[in-house]
């Protein structure tokens, strides 16, 4: 089923039938930052930050998402809590690192959301357990990222010299301005934005077969000139199950200047699929 909506509506869904059923969850999780451990959560969503982001990203998604969905921010090599780690710079390396080191938080319903980097990282982890025959999502959320067949139209930006990466980062709006001016703080992320810049474009272009075995929703941002609404919907031909494509205001980074509107509609999906898993 395929479906394309104009995200305007408000929801306030509520689960209720709250799970019983404990976890032995690990301690620590170095893939896993902000959690806050929920063991009667009846799905578990894992978020995916984008390239140069950390799992703060979805820190307060924490907060705001429904009760019983268990929110965990994954948290990449070389940032933040993992700054002393290397970052990972070849996609396959990267999709086979994360899905072993989250692999013990699949022991109950569980979901993926990412925005672009962290999309086309979802995407790949969730395509290595259905050809290792492993539990896979009950829906796969990808958000602001192309069909993997498209190849991006734009020449690699990783390699150029500082001040003309600086001036692509800001045609992309999702680094701060007060950080693009501040030479100390761009000294300290320069490093993960040209290693996550170099891992986009270095990813595979990947046809559809096979077909994945769980659900698709894809957000876009009706204002991203640089991701146009007929490359969202070509991941239509990656799922064999339900598809539905909604397009909210905003650009590359609706996620955050629509974030109130973005996460309402989440939670209305996440109800609907807790319902059924």
């Amino acid at each position: 089923m395929f479906a394309t909506t104009m995200v305007a509506e408000k929801a306030n869904p509520i689960f209720n039938r709250p799970l019983q059923k404990k976890t032995n969850l690990p301690k620590s999780n170095a893939w896993v930052a902000y959690h806050r451990p929920n063991p009667h959560a009846r799905l578990r969503l894992f978020c995916f930050p984008y390239a140069g982001g950390g799992a703060s990203v979805y820190r307060t998604w924490v907060n705001n998402l429904l009760p019983d969905v268990d929110v965990m921010p994954v948290q990449y090599p070389g940032r933040e809590g993992r700054i002393s780690e290397e970052h990972v710079t070849n996609p396959d390396a990267l999709a086979d690192a994360a899905l072993e080191g989250l692999a013990s938080y699949f022991d109950r319903p569980f979901a993926f959301f990412g925005h672009s980097m962290g999309a086309r990282l979802a995407f790949d982890i969730t395509r290595r357990l259905q050809e290792q025959k492993r539990e896979m999502p009950a829906q796969l959320f990808i958000s602001g990222c192309r069909a993997p067949r498209i190849p991006d139209p734009e020449p690699p930006i990783h390699e150029l010299p500082e001040k003309e990466f600086i001036d692509e980062l800001r045609i992309y709006n999702g680094t701060p301005k007060s950080v693009l001016e501040n030479d100390e703080l761009m000294t300290l992320y320069m490093p993960t934005l040209r290693a996550d810049f170099g891992l986009c474009a270095s990813h595979p272009l990947l046809q559809p077969e096979p077909l994945l075995s769980c659900p698709m929703s894809i957000y876009g941002g009706l204002q991203d000139h640089k991701l146009p609404k007929k490359e969202l919907e070509a991941w239509r031909a990656y799922t064999q199950e339900t598809f539905l494509l909604r397009m909210f205001p905003g650009d590359h980074f609706f996620i955050h200047s629509g974030q109130d509107l973005v996460l309402r509609i989440l939670c209305r999906e996440l109800a609907q699929l807790a319902q059924t898993t």
